[in-house]
């Protein structure tokens, strides 16, 4: 018995029925760079309160394109100068030597957008560390570390899928092939103080947890061995309330600095070495301590 061919009908069914499935399995269509925002949340300029840079997006090989390197303005030279987070999320400290971004973070805001940081000369993590920030925490002074000719800031603001998209900072876009003068609010009214100015000379963080209304900060000096911890506030600056941190090295007893202080609580130092801590602090009745943690 011979099969007829099919009907007319029949194939055009089929045709509708393959172009349905197909439909169902095939990727969303995803907006250009410049149509996907990285502003879900608000960046401000990762410089101190009220200091003006040149936001410079120029075109001709900068890599990534559509990126900002922070220059001079004016008679500032832009050289050693604080680098802040533009957003509050967890920053990530890389080293990439004497190529590409040099010393760098990125930082992942809570929407999964991130931000770069790059050509730093200092970084308030060690590489390959990361911890919590908040919008104005210090992350790294301005240097020229990597594929860099002179002191800047290179600047990417990139949304939840890594594409890099026009920034914005301080309610100023900075679009392709533009230079503007951006005068920061950032950290202004913040705490005045970081963890390594607390702790002192030598100290990096290794380590962060926030509480409400303030950040812990476990610090270490490679040089001597010991590690300090300090708890600085996010509310009620310059006003003195409730603040402790704590340090314990196993073994020993646990050393706790508390009271009703403007700023913070802290530095507790304490010689660790290759031993395991417990580190910990409060603001308010906001309270945290880790458990046993960095033994060597």
């Amino acid at each position: 018995m011979t099969r007829g061919k099919p009907s007319r009908r029949l194939i055009v069914l089929i045709a509708a029925f393959a172009l349905a499935i197909a439909g169902a399995f095939a990727p969303a269509m995803v907006a250009g760079a410049d149509e996907v925002s990285a502003q879900a949340v608000t960046h401000k300029s990762p410089f101190n309160c009220n200091k003006t840079f040149y936001a410079n997006n120029w075109t001709g090989g900068h890599n990534p394109s559509n990126t900002i390197d922070w220059q001079n303005y004016g008679g500032d030279a832009i050289g050693g100068e604080t680098v802040r987070a533009t957003a509050g999320g967890t920053a990530y400290f890389y080293n990439e030597g004497n190529t590409s971004y040099g010393q760098w973070v990125q930082i992942v805001h809570s929407d999964g957008s991130r931000t770069r940081y790059a050509h730093l000369a200092t970084m308030s993590g060690s590489v390959g560390s990361s911890m919590a920030v908040s919008q104005g925490t210090k992350i790294g002074t301005v240097g020229s570390t990597g594929g860099s000719n002179a002191p800047h800031l290179h600047y990417e603001q990139r949304n939840s899928s890594g594409t890099v998209v026009t920034p914005t900072v301080d309610g100023v876009t900075v679009p392709l092939g533009t230079k503007k003068a951006v005068k920061s609010t950032n950290a202004c009214g913040g705490n005045p103080y970081t963890a390594t100015e607390v702790c002192g000379s030598g100290y990096s963080v290794i380590n962060s947890h926030a509480v409400t209304g303030g950040f812990i900060y476990l610090t270490y000096n490679a040089s001597n061995g010991y590690n300090c911890v300090v708890t600085l506030k996010s509310t009620s600056l310059g006003t003195a309330s409730a603040v402790s941190a704590s340090l314990q090295v196993e073994g020993g007893t646990v050393t706790t600095d508390s009271g009703n202080f403007a700023y913070y609580a802290g530095p507790i130092r304490k010689s660790a070495g290759s031993t395991c801590v417990k580190w910990g602090g409060s603001v308010g009745s906001s309270s945290w301590t880790s458990a046993w943690s960095h033994c060597g």
